[in-house]
């Protein structure tokens, strides 16, 4: 089995360094025996920022990749890049190039203009204080104002993942499911949001739960990680979402972002439904 190698990788952006972040991070991913040790630098935007970059550069030389637009900085960097003999990679340039040739259009050349403050970043504001003020069973009986409202079992990943679809603007609620507790009344008469249920393996799920219980140094002899509770929590659960004819997904082996991915391809096909 090869080693696992350890290399530097410098992302440099002219803006929040988002994009760029994601880009790199799910590159790598592909490579489970190669380890980078990221060093991130955000917002630069003028030489002298350039050359404290270029000096770290060339202190921990590696993989240099950028999202930058304006032309002189670029070049800058791609010389010394050059001179280091350090492989230097622009991430949106292929795609900027074939969108710019498909609407025969020069790009706007302005560091940052995913994060300007329009109506749809204002959207995911508001989204994301709905989502907070709704979290874990929270109701002020406006259920039905929400987009999709996820239930399920405690740790099946609910706030995570309705964080995450908040930050794309969608008004995302989560309710537990306990056996024996009543649901909020506003949470079965809703009729706006998409209802998904989470669902997990009892025995992932209670792994889940003895390393939550021990991060909170509880004790972990509790019905809360009882197999047979456990699984009758999951088995009740999976028996509500059935009888309101509310889909499920299985999140065992899923991350946030593909839990999220699922629920979303729900809505979007429930949106071309109504729509």
């Amino acid at each position: 089995m090869a080693s696992r190698r350890v290399f530097h990788l410098h992302l440099v952006s002219d803006a929040t360094g988002e994009t760029l972040n994601a880009v790199a991070r799910a590159a790598c991913a592909q490579y489970e025996d190669a380890h980078p040790i990221e060093h991130v630098y955000a917002l630069v935007r003028g030489p002298k920022q350039l050359e404290r970059v270029l000096g770290e550069i060339e202190d921990a030389p590696g993989i240099v990749m950028f999202t930058m637009v304006n032309e002189e900085l670029r070049q800058r960097l791609e010389a010394r890049c050059a001179e280091l003999m350090t492989p230097c990679i622009s991430v949106l340039d292929p795609v900027m190039g074939a969108l710019g040739t498909y609407l025969g259009r020069e790009s706007s050349h302005k560091p940052g203009s995913q994060h300007t403050m329009n109506a749809e970043y204002f959207s995911r504001i508001e989204a994301l204080n709905y989502t907070m003020a709704h979290d874990d069973g929270q109701s002020a009986g406006d259920l039905d104002l929400a987009d999709i409202i996820l239930v399920g079992v405690s740790r099946t990943s609910k706030t995570p993942t309705c964080i995450y679809l908040a930050n794309r603007g969608i008004k995302a609620a989560n309710v537990p499911v306990v056996p024996n507790v009543a649901l909020p009344p506003d949470l079965e008469t809703a009729t706006h949001p998409l209802i998904v249920g989470l669902t997990t393996s009892p025995d992932r799920l209670i792994q889940i739960r003895k390393n939550r219980l021990l991060s909170l140094h509880e004790d972990t002899d509790t019905s809360y990680v009882n197999h047979d509770a456990v699984g009758d929590e999951v088995a009740f659960a999976r028996r509500l979402c059935a009888r309101n004819g509310w889909p499920v997904i299985d999140v065992t082996r899923r991350s946030i972002e593909e839990t999220a991915a699922a629920v979303l391809n729900l809505y979007n096909e429930r949106q071309k439904e109504v729509g």
